[in-house]
C-alpha cells in the first residue's frame, strides 16, 4: 500500500522583465551620513527591499533624491578623502575632494558613493540608470507619482 502526503508545493519565484512591479521613491537627503544614505539606496536599486527579489533581474524601484547639497560628512572626510580619476594621458592623474564636488555637482557625490556599492556589471550599470539626484528640493518626475519614504524605513 502507497501512502499519499497530502503536501503543498511551494516553487521559488523567479521574477523576469515582463513580472516586476517597479515603482519610484523619493528620499530627502537632508542632514542625512553619505555612506548610510549610499547603501540604503543601492537596496532599494537592487530590489533586495521586495519579497521577489531575483538577483540577476532589475527588480529594484526608481530613486530619487532631492537636496543633495545638504548631505553630510562624518569626521574630516570633506578635506581629508580624496576621489582619484585618471584622463588617459601621461601625467593626467587628477584628485578632488568631497567639498569640490558639493560646491560644482553636488548629485555626483551621491552617485558616486552609490555606483561604488552596486555590482560591477552590467546589471549594474543598467541600474545605476534608476537613480535620479537633484541638488535643490523640486524634481522633474511628478508625474509618476513617487512616494516618500525615510531611510529608517527601508
Amino acid at each position: 500500500m502507497i501512502k499519499t502526503v497530502d503536501t503543498q508545493s511551494y516553487k521559488t519565484v523567479s521574477l523576469n522583465k515582463a513580472t516586476v512591479k517597479k515603482e519610484w521613491v523619493v528620499i530627502d537627503a537632508t542632514d542625512l551620513v553619505l555612506g548610510r544614505l549610499a547603501s540604503r539606496i543601492a537596496l532599494v536599486l537592487r530590489g533586495k527591499t521586495k519579497p521577489g527579489y531575483t538577483p540577476h533581474v532589475d527588480c529594484g524601484d526608481n530613486v530619487i533624491v532631492i537636496n543633495a547639497e545638504k548631505i553630510r560628512l562624518t569626521g574630516k572626510k570633506l578635506t581629508d578623502k580624496v576621489y582619484t580619476r585618471y584622463t588617459g594621458y601621461p601625467g593626467g592623474q587628477r584628485f578632488t575632494t568631497p567639498k569640490e564636488i558639493l560646491q560644482k555637482r553636488p548629485a555626483e557625490l551621491i552617485r558616486r558613493a552609490v555606483k561604488g556599492m552596486l555590482p560591477k556589471t552590467r546589471l549594474g550599470d543598467k541600474l545605476i540608470n534608476n537613480l535620479h539626484v537633484y541638488a535643490g528640493g523640486e524634481h522633474p518626475h511628478q508625474a509618476q507619482n513617487p512616494k516618500e519614504i525615510k531611510l529608517n524605513e527601508i
